[in-house]
């Protein structure tokens, strides 16, 4: 039985748009009553655009029945996380501090989507200010994950990876600073992309460690992913993806980065090894040598620059915030300026590094995440050596790459005995997002498993 069309990639439905076999109208329909069915269970959406996304898509069936068809995200309902400005509307990030804000004008990734002909369907809920992993934190209470909504989607961008599951947008767009579109990518089974520090501009997005942030596309395939990337960064017209010379070489960075995993993300991640192998990839073992370093360089960077930015509020209306974020906020007023030289410093070693092992290679292969989705509220998680934090566990595996700028996405690649989904991390070259992208999207058949319907999505 085929699956109702919001909730398929948009690569398979925006050719029935074009064709005018199915209406944007038709399909705003269909997400909009996946809002109402689902919502109020994930509390995916802080603001919902009913009435604003059916006259767009009336618009849009109006202008492709006359032949100005735009091209493949022209008609197609996508949803915005909360932290990036939408003209007109609300970008609460999250949070009391910025009540009554209200966007003058679309940031300018959102520009390029409005001029691609994408319909904004809503505001996604988020970890607040973008300063937490598991989306729990917000002034507008927990996102939860469509696969058990008694567990944590990921963060910071979870409402976004929460609504593409449930079939409530066809795609979203994130944002990433230590893997806050991976990590719910990971956590809900979808793509997420944290494309190369740059390719994308960051301008009218509330910012939270600017050196660190990135701006990316959720979504259910590699192929929507390069769509929507293409749009966003202004090339919406490029070619077909190019071959990746064969046999691929992926390295695999063991040491640290596979010391820590649940044993089900383990065997996971394995099967997915063994699969590309046997796809002919080649997989040699490489080494961060600094990988030790990576948690505190990263916390030495990103909190000195979210306290800088939330100075002025952090001063006049602290109690406006959740006091886990809060509390982070105010402990980077005290990392002193050598501690983030120090760490500017590390960054660079880790970034060489980094570079090193992509020496010869098409990219690097790891996990996503070392464990499933947590429950939500849980401080601790299980893991095979003992028990880890939360916070540290979710960022072990992606905020290596925030510090370095290399591009990075998250497939979907099994699930646990319990039907939580895992991810797998392919990490590629710098100034290589589009080959990152093309190896991705050969790899992706032996690496994925499909984001399918869950608790909120039917």
């Amino acid at each position: 039985m085929a699956r109702p069309l919001h909730l398929q990639p948009i690569a398979d439905v925006a050719p029935l748009v074009e064709r005018r076999e199915l209406t944007a109208e038709a399909l705003v329909r269909a997400c909009l009553d996946a809002i109402a069915d689902a919502n109020g269970r994930l509390n995916a959406f802080i603001t919902v655009l009913g009435d604003e996304a059916l006259a767009q898509a009336r618009t849009a069936d109006g202008e492709i029945a006359a032949g100005r068809y735009r091209g493949p995200l022209h008609g197609i309902p996508i949803s915005i996380k909360d932290l990036i400005d939408l003209k007109g509307i609300p970008t609460t990030a999250a949070s009391r501090v910025r009540i009554g804000h209200v966007a003058a004008k679309d940031a300018p990734v959102i520009a390029r989507l409005r001029e691609a002909g994408a319909i904004f369907i809503g505001k996604t809920n988020l970890h607040e200010f973008a300063f937490g992993v598991t989306s729990e934190d917000s002034a507008f209470g927990p996102a939860r994950n469509p696969h058990d909504p008694e567990r944590s989607p990921g963060g910071s961008s979870g409402g976004s990876a929460a609504a593409i599951v449930a079939g409530m947008s066809l795609a979203s767009v994130g944002t990433d600073t230590g893997g806050s579109i991976r990590i719910p990518a990971a956590a809900c089974g979808i793509v997420g992309l944290k494309p190369q520090r740059g390719d994308l501009s960051c301008a009218g997005v509330v910012p939270l460690s600017p050196t660190l942030d990135h701006v990316g596309p959720m979504t259910r395939s590699v192929g929507d992913a390069r769509l929507m990337y293409n749009v966003m960064r202004g090339a919406a017209r490029e070619g077909a993806p190019q071959p990746v010379a064969a046999p691929p070489r992926l390295g695999l960075p063991r040491r640290y980065f596979l010391d820590r995993l649940d044993t089900e993300v383990r065997r996971a991640f394995e099967a997915t090894l063994a699969r590309l192998g046997d796809a002919g990839c080649v997989l040699e073992d490489v080494d961060i040598r600094h990988a030790g370093d990576i948690a505190p360089v990263y916390l030495h960077v990103s909190l000195a620059e979210a306290a800088r930015y939330h100075a002025p509020a952090l001063d006049t209306k602290p109690q406006d915030y959740t006091k886990p974020v809060r509390l982070r906020l105010e402990l980077g007023r005290y990392v002193l300026a050598e501690d983030y030289l120090r760490a500017l410093h590390g960054r660079r070693v880790l970034r060489a590094e980094v570079d090193a092992a992509l020496a010869g290679r098409d990219g690097l292969i790891l996990p996503t995440l070392p464990i499933p989705a947590p429950p939500i509220g849980a401080a601790t998680v299980p893991i095979e050596t003992g028990s880890e934090p939360v916070r540290s566990a979710l960022l072990r595996l992606t905020q290596l790459f925030n510090l370095t700028g290399h591009p990075a996405i998250s497939i979907p690649c099994g699930t646990t005995s319990d039907g939580l989904p895992c991810g797998c991390q392919i990490v590629g070259l710098h100034g290589h997002t589009l080959h990152l992208l093309d190896l991705a999207e050969m790899l992706e058949p032996h690496i994925a498993t499909p984001a399918g319907t869950a608790a909120g999505g039917r």
